[in-house]
């Protein structure tokens, strides 16, 4: 780890408070009446219950959906045996994960001790606070006695994710890529690099799903695991073979599936014409694989490739599993996570990657290719489907083998998941992910800017842009080592110099005076606007194709930057505005909200615009648009000039999308609450939450936005300027580099999708 990326990622664990997390209550306590329902006398009645009746827990405390991460810091991934204090930052992390991906509370815990009698009793002891309990980080022998007596002692899901979670996604990949290529889990030849915890719980997932145990070998850093080996483990044991070979190479004539848990550099290339026609190389050591894929593919092209990395394609990845799992788990109320929920999980994920791409996701992506095949044999974890698929098969699952204490209607719990998944708190992950490696060219108006400089260097850190600043190079000669920021000038930016870079800017105001010549730029201010104004400068090299976006603005007039950036951008064909969509990330889900910033009182037929065009802005983040056109009247209930005109607005939007999921004109609450909006009319357009609320005027749409922000400290997106034919942003003077950040990843997106 560089010094810059340390700081920073310490800087990311201390702002604006120590840690990852925190705990908030879920019920109001504003008043006498409140604390006396929540503490004493009220909470004597749900104990009274919960004494005679323990399944009560479930229902009158937090229990059933908080899961415990546990780890005594022995074997932290990358870092070995580093202690339980130091491993908290990591069972944070994992808790996060949870509750992003599932919303699943955690406390993590770390336990002082490496001895692993002591280990089990202080978890064992835990069992009336949790639904769950995921081990972590737990050093192999131990973490197989650890999570063996746990499982007996405990009515209660114990899941060691090392082990299991990298099984259950690999089975999911293998299974997929023998389908490939016409095969079965019987027909396949296994060869591991690694022995560990994670290696065997692969093989055994696989063989519990039909591998043939005579087709499994192993071998570790000492070599093969061979019968006349001492010291073996009865879990490598099992697997332990007859025979003279002692080496990786020894062993790989005829396999046709390496799985790789070890170390970097351990399978050489020369050794890969050794396998069986189109093998299959899992190589899943990380951040280095035991063969790097380009070089597995120039040695092997017929062969199918994953890693455990996120810059290649079929990344195995535990995410796409344990927070689904424990998801199903703990709302079947299962008192285990047994065999058939974890093939259940396998088969769901792999099922999910066979089906079509979902279209949010193809969106997201920007018609990157998602098509089941060798190069996407398991799914992206931000496909929205995952929580529905896996935790209703794990669910079912844990009925049908009999361990659930609660059978659920699965239909009308898969529902309930996918509403829940349109909480998206990954709202800028599917963006990223789509921006990521196209390494298209965006200007940065305000190149000399701080916040934009810092921007840039995660820009590039990312993988997704190759910036062109404007600025001065004397400034960023000097700024750049005070920031400590590591890139180049020249290497891995371009700079446009006003002061130096006189043939370019030439270019640029003969070109800006023939666009800005009849928009009332005079010819004396041509040259001081290209010269002086450096978001004309970022707006010409993206009008003249020099660049591919531009960001510009930010230390001025929001709407003088906006005028500056439409004298030279044009509109969309057919558009007649150009609008501001702004979103926040709240913690019950993406709200979109527009006109934020351009138009103060739009029109009936602007306000349809501009919600067709936010609606499919929302469709490129991976969401489901549910539009509601706000007012002060509900469905009617007023005849004042603001109602009419959200009322015919919606009837101009039903007319140009009648498929799209809109309705109005309403209140937020009505929008935002599908009950009362149910209370109100009986034939709703649309079920849950609105995620685009569309305003009547800028003063509304600008106040809620604020006021959102501000009260929930939540991070805002944008705003976005939508209706214009080039991907060109301005920046508020508020914005952070984080901002500046997610705005560089939206316009590298759009230019992708565009592409």
């Amino acid at each position: 780890m560089d010094e810059n990326t340390r700081r920073a990622a310490l800087d990311y664990h201390r702002y604006p408070q120590p840690g990852k997390l925190r705990i908030e209550p879920t019920k109001r306590m504003v008043n006498q009446r409140d604390l006396a329902l929540a503490y004493s006398p009220g909470v004597a009645a749900p104990c009274i219950d919960i004494a005679e009746d323990p399944e009560k827990a479930m229902d009158y405390t937090a229990r059933g959906n908080l899961v415990a991460v546990i780890s005594n810091g022995t074997a932290v991934l990358g870092l070995g045996a580093i202690g339980a204090l130091a491993s908290k930052p990591v069972m944070e992390g994992k808790a996060v994960l949870f509750k992003k991906f599932a919303d699943i509370d955690v406390f993590d815990i770390e336990v002082d001790t490496t001895d692993p009698e002591k280990f089990i009793e202080a978890v064992a002891l835990l069992e009336p606070t949790f639904g769950g309990i995921n081990l972590e980080d737990i050093k192999a022998p131990e973490c197989f006695a650890i999570e063996a007596e746990l499982k007996k002692r405990m009515n209660i899901p114990v899941f060691h994710d090392d082990q299991h979670g990298t099984a259950i996604v690999v089975a999911a990949a293998v299974r997929n890529a023998l389908v490939l290529q016409g095969k079965t889990l019987a027909d396949a030849k296994l060869v591991t690099s690694g022995a560990g915890a994670a290696a065997l719980a692969c093989v055994d997932l696989l063989v519990s799903m039909g591998l043939p145990i005579e087709n499994v070998t192993l071998t570790d850093k000492d070599g093969v695991i061979h019968s006349g080996r001492e010291g073996m483990l009865p879990n490598m044991a099992r697997y332990a073979r007859t025979t003279n070979a002692r080496s990786l190479p020894d062993v790989l004539p005829g396999a046709n599936l390496f799985l790789g848990l070890s170390a970097p550099g351990v399978l050489k290339p020369e050794w890969l014409p050794l396998m069986a026609p189109n093998p299959l190389i899992f190589a899943l050591a990380n951040p280095e694989p035991e063969i790097r894929p380009e070089a597995a593919r120039e040695a092997r092209p017929d062969a199918i490739i994953a890693t455990g990395r996120s810059d290649y394609p079929n990344q195995v990845n535990n995410v796409l599993c344990f927070p689904y799992i424990f998801r199903g788990a703990l709302d079947a109320r299962a008192t285990e996570i047994n065999e058939a929920m974890k093939v259940a999980a396998a088969d769901a994920i792999a099922n999910l990657a066979r089906m079509p791409a979902h279209d949010s996701v193809a969106q997201a992506y920007g018609g990157r290719k998602l098509a089941f095949g060798p190069d996407y044999i398991i799914p992206t974890p931000f496909d929205p489907r995952l929580i529905a698929e896996i935790a209703c098969a794990v669910a079912k699952a844990a009925m049908d083998s009999g361990v659930a204490k609660r059978q659920l209607d699965l239909e009308a719990y898969k529902r309930q998941l996918t509403q829940q998944n349109a909480r998206s708190a990954q709202l800028m992950l599917p963006v990223f992910e789509a921006a990521r490696g196209a390494q298209r060219r965006i200007a940065y108006g305000e190149g000399e800017d701080e916040r934009v400089l810092r921007a840039i260097q995660d820009a590039l850190d990312e993988g997704i842009v190759r910036p062109v600043i404007v600025a001065r190079r004397r400034i960023l000669e000097q700024k750049l080592p005070d920031m400590g920021l590591r890139f180049q000038l020249d290497r891995d930016v371009e700079v446009v110099d006003p002061e130096t870079d006189h043939l370019l800017m030439g270019e640029l105001v003969e070109g800006y005076r023939a666009v800005a010549a009849r928009k009332g730029v005079s010819g004396a201010e041509v040259v001081r606007h290209v010269y002086r104004r450096p978001s004309v400068t970022a707006a010409m090299l993206l009008r003249t194709g020099r660049v591919d976006a531009a960001l510009v603005g930010g230390n001025s007039d929001y709407w003088g930057e906006v005028e500056h950036a439409m004298r030279i951008i044009d509109r969309m064909p057919g558009s007649s505005r150009v609008y501001a969509l702004s979103g926040l990330i709240l913690d019950a889900g993406a709200l979109f909200i527009t006109d934020t910033h351009m138009v103060p009182d739009p029109t009936p037929e602007q306000i349809a615009e501009m919600a067709l065009l936010g609606a499919t802005e929302l469709k490129h983040f991976g969401l489901t648009p549910r539009v509601a056109l706000l007012s002060h009247s509900n469905f009617g209930a007023s005849h004042s000039p603001s109602a009419r005109k959200m009322r015919e607005a919606f009837k101009l939007v039903r007319q140009a999308a009648p498929e799209l999921m809109v309705d109005g004109e309403m209140h937020a609450d009505a929008a935002l609450s599908q009950g009362l909006r149910e209370r109100l009319i009986p034939d709703s357009r649309f079920e849950g939450s609105a995620n685009l609320l569309v305003m009547p005027n800028l003063d509304a749409a600008n106040i809620t936005l604020t006021a959102l922000s501000a009260s929930s400290s939540s991070p805002t997106v944008g705003p976005m300027l939508v209706g214009l034919a080039q991907p060109i942003h301005v920046l508020t003077p508020g914005v952070t580099a984080r901002g500046i950040l997610n705005l560089t990843a939206i316009a590298a997106a759009e230019v992708e999708r565009e592409g």
